[in-house]
């Protein structure tokens, strides 16, 4: 009786084995499945970020000498633009009128998003579409609206004249920062609405009836459950408005002045006009560190921010 117990127990011992065995080839399996599935993304991703982002790592680090490029390395270029105050000036100006257009975005979109979430109960996608409907056209189009709403005879000035609130046109409207933030937070603005509205979308709607049952009421179930729930649309919607505006000179070029100049000015200046590849290069790092560095103290506040509410 022993030895036929201890035999049943080897043989349940080794299906055992063989079961775990199976189970991580099967996990491994899927592992490379998922590997697999991803790699012409990552291949797409090397070849179309990685690469040039390396290549013009290196570019930077050239010295040009009239049309020719010194055959040293060195990083000449970036102590130029640490000690010129003009570099500095337009990438502290991006970087603060970029902040400005995203806030600006976000605090509009968050409404919006939260209409179509909770209040909009059927024809969401017409909704969606009727939102969205400006964002079909051209990005130079949507600019050069704003130039017609914003000119000197434009739509406002027109429209305050008409109802006797101003005696002649406003010069500040057009050719300012203003309207460069006004233009770049209407031009990205789908950016962040979508993100925000998949994320209060998500949210379990038993979730708000049992706050509602515990005595919540409408503000505090927003500020307790809506709006945490939402916060990593909210912080998606932030970085995808947030890192294009600050490179962006098309917006700058044609609805600001010349005090409203961005750092992407300065970069497809040296690209373009001056010929300068490796300064342009310089800045254009410059600019992706310091989009990095800016970004990752946002997470740090926002991580801060999560801890103290807990």
């Amino acid at each position: 009786m022993t030895i036929t117990h201890s035999s049943d127990g080897l043989g349940t011992t080794g299906a055992r084995r063989g079961t775990s065995s199976l189970r991580r080839l099967l996990a491994r399996f899927e592992s490379l499945r998922g590997l697999a599935l991803l790699a012409p993304t990552l291949v797409i991703l090397g070849i179309t970020v990685i690469v040039p982002f390396l290549l013009m790592s290196a570019m930077s680090l050239w010295t040009q000498i009239g049309f020719d490029y010194a055959d040293d390395w060195s990083v000449r270029n970036y102590t130029t633009i640490l000690s010129e105050p003009l570099y500095t000036t337009l990438l502290l100006r991006s970087l603060g009128m970029a902040m400005a257009a995203t806030l600006l975005t976000v605090v509009l979109a968050y409404p919006m998003a939260y209409f179509l979430a909770f209040h909009v109960h059927r024809n969401k996608l017409v909704w969606l579409i009727i939102i969205t409907l400006p964002f079909w056209t051209s990005y130079l189009l949507r600019v050069f609206a704003w130039r017609v709403i914003l000119g000197y005879e434009g739509v406002i000035n027109s429209g305050l004249m008409e109802i006797g609130l101003i005696a002649e046109p406003l010069n500040v409207l057009l050719y300012s920062r203003t309207a460069v933030i006004i233009t770049l937070a209407h031009a990205w603005a789908a950016f962040a609405l979508l993100p925000i509205y998949v994320s209060l979308e998500k949210i379990d709607k038993s979730v708000l009836e049992a706050s509602a049952d515990l005595g919540e009421g409408p503000v505090m179930r927003f500020f307790r459950v809506i709006l945490p729930l939402s916060m990593p649309g909210v912080i998606a919607g932030t970085f995808l408005m947030f890192i294009p505006t600050v490179g962006d000179y098309v917006t700058p070029a044609l609805v600001g002045g010349p005090n409203a100049q961005m750092i992407g000015n300065l970069v497809q200046l040296q690209f373009g006009t001056v010929n300068n590849w490796p300064m342009g290069a310089a800045l254009a790092i410059t600019m992706i560190l310091s989009i990095t560095l800016v970004g990752l103290l946002f997470l740090g506040l926002m991580y801060a921010l999560r801890r103290w509410a807990r």
